[in-house]
């Protein structure tokens, strides 16, 4: 079982930490660059290829869909009970509580424990956090309805027109299936150098009240997938799959949401950087109990 873990849990940590390791010692990162390779090629073509060439059904990706929005309100609702108990406005702080890390975390750890249909279930969650994030998130920290960067999404429109294909029962020819799978093997690597390199610019502030928020996202994350899981029915690689996805910790979009409209940037880096710390002592266990239920 620890050699399971490892071989699930270490490539994360190793590939994080060169990014880490990376900006702290003076290389260059070019942090824009990167992301717009990540967001504009890579995931969208990761995300229309599992959606049309890794033999998802309709009706798991519905599941995995409706799952993530689920678990998206549950955490809504609670992360608004915590702000009105700790007197947080709001707008700085409820993004960070609801949106985890699906994408640079979530991602490559379902496709190490459960494989290439792990993936592709995980897209089905990503990219409706992805898209809330975008959308409801962004309206949330800007104080006023904020549509306009959903509107300019690569990943939204890929999104869309994987989901037409999915309806349709449409398929691209495999010169473009592989040519999109090529593409989507970008994000997987770049988005966990990025995600090191990131926790390299973050700095701690206001650690007490961090630290509660980073502990409600992992141990509420967790509590709410399972119940989100059971729920609905799900079983295997499912559930497994709603349980590390929704125990994720802080997205490090909701720092860039927050730094876009000055949010307490500084403390929503904070709960980024400790939940990100304190998830790499959680996974091995998330991970084990994934596969035990």
């Amino acid at each position: 079982m620890l050699f399971d873990l490892l071989a699930v849990t270490a490539p994360i940590f190793v590939i994080a930490g060169i990014g880490l390791y990376w900006v702290r010692s003076g290389q260059a990162f070019d942090t824009a660059t990167i992301t717009a390779l990540v967001s504009t090629i890579g995931t969208p073509s990761l995300v229309y290829y599992s959606m049309t060439s890794l033999n998802i059904d309709r009706g798991s990706f519905l599941t995995m869909a409706a799952a993530a929005a689920l678990v998206l309100f549950a955490g809504a609702i609670a992360g608004l009970a915590l702000c009105r108990a700790m007197s947080l406005p709001v707008s700085h702080f409820l993004p960070a509580l609801m949106f985890p890390n699906t994408g640079n975390m979530g991602l490559p750890v379902c496709l190490f424990a459960f494989g290439e249909r792990g993936l592709a279930l995980a897209i089905g969650f990503f990219t409706v956090v992805s898209v809330s994030q975008l959308t409801i998130g962004a309206s949330i920290a800007a104080g006023r309805a904020s549509f306009g960067t959903f509107l300019r999404s690569p990943l939204a429109l890929a999104a869309i027109a994987g989901a037409i294909s999915l309806a349709v029962g449409f398929r691209p020819p495999e010169w473009a299936g592989n040519t999109l799978r090529l593409l989507g093997g970008l994000s997987i690597p770049l988005m966990l150098l990025s995600l090191g390199g990131s926790l390299a610019g973050l700095r701690l502030t206001n650690m007490k009240r961090a630290a509660l928020l980073s502990g409600f996202r992992l141990i509420f994350g967790f509590a709410i997938g399972y119940g989100i899981a059971v729920l609905l029915g799900a079983e295997g690689t499912a559930k497994g799959v709603i349980l590390i996805e929704a125990s994720m910790p802080v997205a490090v979009m909701n720092y860039l949401l927050a730094l876009k409209y000055n949010r307490s940037h500084q403390d929503v880096a904070s709960a980024v950087l400790i939940s990100t710390v304190l998830s790499f002592i959680t996974l091995p266990m998330i991970v084990a109990l994934a596969w035990k239920f």
